[in-house]
């Protein structure tokens, strides 16, 4: 609220930042950091070190967007997050979930077509499985033991795929996964760890059976009648402004439901709007490195349903809201999302008003002048 008095001479740095805009650091609340830039090709037939590698070097690229946290919504990422919590490589803050659990068929089942065994079966463990990609796991007891092997691992939250989506090869957008009692085996061990679920899922079936069996955020789109059944239940949404020419996929059945999928963002937006549901954003590139320079696109496509002011607040302040939802498995325990005292210090400059012209967090490279990290200089242009 007014000057903050510091001495140079004790190591303090001062910069001066008038005529630009300051704003907390972005929040990507569903990025996948080891899966956006590697191919599925580079998963089945490449060796893992590569595949950590390319992760490395994007996790430096994502920080440099602007993007001081990401909520990791499926993947190998654990090690990843330990080098930039330690210094050995930049990156964003990783809130990490650990292996997607799919059922056999499920999305996160991305065994070729002859292959017939997987983890869950006790049986030879399937590659993605090795990978730490995704675990296939049929039963409430298969469910719960890895769930409780994800939290072992250090997920601050869990991620089910309880519906059918575009990237995976055998599912379509209709079908509904897990049972029941499936989810809720993974909701109870999730909150036995103080933390909550978070579900993959296009479809109302599954959204419906995800929210009763006690889910607390739901990925992706939504219809009327289950918008308002989230919004009567305070479970939150997290969001993505898919476009056609987000992604595009090896075979006409997965880029007709990828097709299928862009075709319901308009309406969900509107209806989250109509029934005032909380809502995240995030992005979701899936096997495209090269499309992963696009995520700050992603935040200029809201336009079209919100003010540039109610989009600051949800890739800062809101996103932060839903990533606090872990509790005591936050694995950064502290405000973010603001700049107020006391709160952790992930600060940008922008060369410019994203109030008056949002399309400014479209060019970090030229109009981020400066960003920090936990009180750290990431990077400095003034």
């Amino acid at each position: 609220s007014g000057p903050v008095q510091a001495d140079p001479a004790g190591g303090v740095q001062v910069l001066d930042g008038k005529g630009r805009f300051l704003m907390p650091g972005l929040i990507d609340a569903h990025w996948h950091a080891y899966l956006c830039c590697n191919t599925m090709q580079d998963l089945l037939a490449s060796d893992p070190s590569y595949t950590h590698l390319a992760a490395g070097r994007e996790a430096g690229a994502t920080l440099l967007r602007g993007f001081t946290t990401i909520r990791d919504a499926g993947g190998p990422v654990f090690g990843l997050k330990r080098a930039i919590d330690t210094g050995l490589l930049p990156g964003p803050r990783i809130y990490p979930s650990g292996a997607m659990l799919s059922q056999t068929s499920g999305h996160g089942d991305f065994r070729m077509i002859y292959d017939h065994f997987h983890g869950g079966c006790g049986c030879e463990i399937a590659h993605i499985e090795q990978l730490g990609a995704s675990r296939i796991v049929d039963g409430a007891d298969a469910v719960t033991a890895a769930t409780r092997e994800n939290l072992r691992q250090g997920a601050s939250q869990i991620k089910l795929m309880t519906g059918g989506g575009a990237a995976s090869l055998y599912d379509p957008l209709d079908v509904t996964e897990f049972f029941e009692e499936e989810i809720r085996a993974a909701v109870r061990a999730a909150e036995d760890w103080g933390t909550y679920v978070m579900v993959h899922v296009y479809n109302p079936r599954g959204i419906t059976r995800a929210i009763a069996a006690g889910v607390k955020s739901i990925e992706h789109l939504i219809d009327e009648p289950t918008m308002e059944l989230v919004a009567g239940n305070d479970i939150w949404l997290s969001m993505q402004a898919f476009a056609v020419e987000d992604n595009t996929y090896p075979s006409p059945v997965q880029q007709a439901k990828h097709i299928q999928i862009t075709e319901g963002t308009d309406r969900t937006y509107k209806l989250a709007k109509k029934y005032g549901v909380k809502l995240a954003w995030g992005t979701d590139l899936l096997f495209n490195p090269a499309n992963t320079k696009n995520q700050n696109h992603g935040i200029v496509k809201l336009q079209k349903w919100f003010t540039p002011f109610e989009i600051l607040k949800m890739v800062t302040f809101d996103n932060a809201q839903l990533l606090a939802m872990s509790g005591p498995r936050n694995p950064y325990p502290g405000r973010l999302g603001v700049i107020e005292e006391g709160a952790l210090a992930d600060l940008l400059l922008i060369d410019g008003c994203p109030l008056q012209q949002i399309e400014l967090l479209e060019n970090p490279a030229e109009k981020f002048v400066l960003i920090v990290k936990n009180g750290v200089i990431c990077k400095n242009i003034l």
